[in-house]
């Protein structure tokens, strides 16, 4: 019977894909793959009820995920695997002379970096005099402020990069696209040390769920 429902469910995916799965089959067939021999309908049941949605599972802490009954060690971290490996495939593909010319592209771009990143993180996006991406660098993970961020250890690394333009994002994983106080003064003094450098800011991004907002943007 399992093995009936394994074949059918494995045969959905190969012809149509994720979409049309509920919650429950989609979960299923990713622990087709860690509990070998037998009916993963349960555990997916008991996952769904203890976090409450498909991405809310694969957001889950380690720790919370293996207290779930018939979640092993090897399940838990293959789920916490996936949306690493989404983030990981995004960059990967869009790494190579990825042209970032307008503030939505810049704004899409990051949307697809922060998939499954559930601790507040900044990046900079350095990029050419073409707005080709030179490169990502992961600046600093916790909440953003004048004192957490560097912005000598941003410039230094621009400046060896030879970026003519720079972008820092950062995210509110669990908040709104919406700049605090803190977040229009780092901003500010961003802007400051690299129109001293003569190396363009472009803009500071906030990214929560699939939104962005372009802080000197919206401000002008």
């Amino acid at each position: 019977m399992a093995e009936g429902h394994r074949g059918r469910l494995k045969e959905r995916f190969k012809n149509d894909g994720l979409d049309r799965f509920n919650e429950i089959n989609a979960l299923e067939l990713l622990l087709f793959y860690t509990i070998p021999r037998q009916d993963t309908n349960p555990v997916a049941h008991r996952l769904l009820d203890r976090f409450g949605s498909f991405s809310a599972v694969l957001d889950a802490d380690y720790d919370d995920l293996i207290e779930v009954n018939g979640v092993s060690d090897h399940t838990a971290t293959f789920l916490k695997l996936l949306p690493e490996t989404a983030r990981y495939y995004q960059s990967n593909k869009l790494r190579s002379r990825l042209e970032l010319s307008t503030l939505s592209d810049i704004g899409e771009f990051l949307v697809r970096k922060y998939v499954g990143v559930i601790k507040e993180t900044v990046y900079m996006l350095m990029l050419d005099n073409k707005r080709c991406l030179l490169g990502v660098e992961l600046v600093h993970e916790g909440s953003v402020s004048s004192a957490a961020v560097s912005v000598r250890k941003m410039a230094e690394t621009a400046l060896k990069k030879r970026a003519a333009f720079v972008v820092i994002a950062h995210n509110h994983p669990s908040g709104l696209a919406i700049p605090s106080p803190e977040d229009l003064l780092v901003t500010k003094n961003m802007k400051a040390a690299f129109d001293t450098l003569e190396i363009q800011f472009v803009d500071h991004f906030i990214v929560a769920e699939n939104k962005y907002c372009a802080i000197i943007n919206k401000m002008v």
